[in-house]
């Protein structure tokens, strides 16, 4: 997802994203665990999009920006 329309969001919206992603992320080093990964390409892709996301998390909570 791209960073311009992450922030249009709200705090709350971001929140359920990351987790979202964070489960992701999980579900993904599962696989690799078990050998059943088939795109490796995609944990580098969740790892910058959970950055992502709380890089602008962290931008709105700076800025007071909580809506």
């Amino acid at each position: 997802m791209k960073a311009n329309t992450m922030r249009d969001k709200n705090v709350a919206d971001l929140q359920q994203e990351l987790e979202g992603l964070l489960r992701e992320q999980f579900n993904l080093r599962m696989q690799k665990g078990t050998g059943q990964l088939s795109r490796p390409d995609q944990v580098k892709k969740v790892r910058r999009n959970i950055a992502r996301v709380k890089t602008i998390m962290s931008e709105k909570t700076r800025a007071g920006d909580a809506s």
